[in-house]
């Protein structure tokens, strides 16, 4: 049965709020009104705080992860090693990673993985200026961070194809204690961390 409301104010905000990933109407409709049931400054606040983040923040013009201004803080920082990058699908990867305190290098962010069964490919991923920035000749090691599904792989492969004619890089990859079918943001800091410093040569992966 359709859902009916006393207010069509209380219904565009259930609407609205059921936009987000991992909430239903039912859930909408709960915190709407434990919106209401709060100080109006509150629920001000709410809304300021969305604004802000939608208004102000960007993304990385270098790495594409987001920023408040057009290079992140990482990316700007002299003390991280900018000849090593570490190639993750999205921003929640490059925040797991940063928790594990066991990488100083920068990120290069794709923006997802290569799906054709939904429709993106290559070239809807940040991976022709993946390619741009090991042109330049500032970066020694790309490792390889992408979730370790049959589209974590396929990316990986496609990356590693497209790299091959750098004979002087190093291409890695995480070490397999990031279990198979794992993504990358829900495998724990400590075995995330073992990975990364125990990372292998991507052509090893594939080798006989």
């Amino acid at each position: 049965m359709e859902q009916k409301f006393a207010s069509s104010l209380l219904e565009n905000a259930v609407v609205e709020l059921s936009r987000l990933p991992g909430i239903g109407r039912k859930t909408a409709l709960r915190l709407a009104l434990h919106l209401l049931r709060r100080e109006p400054r509150e629920a001000a606040a709410l809304g300021r705080a969305i604004i802000e983040m939608r208004e102000g923040i960007r993304y990385c013009r270098v790495c594409h992860n987001i920023s408040q201004e057009d290079v992140c803080p990482i990316c700007a920082s002299s003390s991280r090693d900018a000849r090593t990058v570490c190639v993750v699908e999205n921003v929640k990867d490059v925040m797991s990673i940063e928790n594990t305190g066991e990488y100083h290098g920068r990120y290069h962010v794709l923006g997802g993985l290569i799906s054709p069964i939904d429709g993106i490919g290559p070239d809807a991923l940040e991976i022709a200026t993946l390619v741009e920035r090991v042109e330049a000749g500032d970066i020694d090691e790309v490792i390889l961070a992408l979730s370790a599904t049959m589209e974590g792989d396929t990316t990986n492969f496609y990356i590693y194809r497209r790299l091959a004619r750098f004979p002087q890089l190093r291409v890695t990859q995480l070490a397999r204690g990031v279990s198979v079918g794992n993504e990358i943001e829900y495998t724990d800091e400590i075995t995330l961390g073992r990975s990364l410093l125990n990372r292998t040569p991507f052509a090893d992966s594939f080798a006989n």
